[in-house]
């Protein structure tokens, strides 16, 4: 790809579409040149809200556009895998907002599309590219806290019930796992890798969605991991990596840390955050523009096997929780 601007499509026009493209918009070398949605009124008042150069009614039609040079799948955990293999089969790299998708099922199916296709994809997992937390997971890895004997991981915020709410809603992929739960599980995943074992307790809002779910990983080399995630009231609790010989605290929200703390031996420091611009997706906007710029078809720093390896855990996490989706059956 020459050195012109990274030309955006958006597909979806909802929040989280907007928080992103504010920091596409405002990324050097990038530019939001179309969005679509199925309500052509909302595709336009979305463009002009982000001064993005074209709205569309369809997604096809969007996916049509030669201009577009990626797209950013923007739509909700449900509809994620079949919005992902639209813009895949019209040969459009993709950047798909998390969860990835709904399961590992349709995870593969997914990598498979873009890895026959060689079309760069990658899930919008912004804390892998966190700096304090790979900062965090160096340290650990150079036996500055000695051996890593645990990880215990929570995000946690109040969504109050609403059976009509997407978090409840499970046909729209609702739970607190898929939408919270991902954090402390890609975060304790960076640290230890797959668990060998996998053991998870909850509770059910009455839709059948999960609204609070603990976690116990077991790795047959010695570490556990403890995660928690809930949609039933917030925390203030982030991460702590456990060592023989001291330990890395990530404070105060695991998504978006703002300092560590570091006990090396009897030594200990207070790591800041670097300053990040706009909403923090600035990190994931620049890896995209990285990747195309380099030719890559995945980012090393978000392997698409452990996404879809995450996702395998989380299926089994939600069978144990008794949390089936619609599209489970498919």
């Amino acid at each position: 790809m020459d050195g012109r601007a990274i030309r955006w499509g958006v597909l979806g026009a909802g929040g989280i579409a907007g928080t992103v493209a504010v920091d596409i918009a405002a990324t050097p070398g990038n530019v939001l040149h179309a969005v679509a949605s199925r309500d052509a009124d909302r595709a336009a008042a979305f463009a002009a809200a982000y001064d993005v150069r074209c709205s569309y009614g369809s997604y096809t039609d969007m996916l049509a556009d030669a201009d577009v040079d990626v797209v950013y799948i923007a739509t909700t955990h449900a509809q994620h895998h079949e919005h992902a293999l639209l813009a895949l089969r019209s040969g459009k790299p993709v950047l798909v907002e998390k969860a990835f998708t709904l399961n590992a099922r349709q995870a593969r199916e997914v990598v498979a599309e873009a890895r026959a296709r060689e079309l760069f994809c990658m899930e919008a997992m912004w804390t892998r590219l966190n700096p304090l937390i790979r900062q965090a997971v160096a340290i650990a890895a150079s036996g500055e806290i000695g051996d890593v004997l645990g990880v215990r991981t929570d995000l946690s915020k109040l969504f109050p019930y609403d059976p009509a709410h997407r978090l409840y809603d499970l046909a729209a992929g609702g739970g607190a796992l898929l939408d919270l739960g991902v954090y402390p599980v890609t975060v304790a995943w960076m640290f230890l890798g797959r668990p060998d074992a996998v053991q998870a307790l909850g509770t059910l809002a009455p839709t059948g969605a999960d609204v609070t779910v603990s976690q116990q990983w077991h790795y047959d080399r010695g570490p556990v991991a403890q995660l928690y995630c809930s949609a039933a009231g917030p925390s203030p609790f982030g991460g702590l990596i456990n060592g023989s010989d001291g330990w890395i605290s990530i404070e105060p929200r695991l998504h978006r840390p703002q300092q560590l703390v570091v006990q090396r031996g009897t030594q200990h420091e207070v790591i800041e955050a670097p300053p990040v611009s706009g909403n923090g997706y600035t990190l994931e906007v620049e890896e995209v523009e990285r990747c195309l710029r380099e030719g890559r078809t995945e980012s090393e720093h978000i392997p698409l096997d452990e996404t879809v390896a995450i996702l395998d855990v989380l299926d089994e996490v939600r069978r144990q929780l008794g949390v089936h989706y619609p599209a489970d059956e498919e």
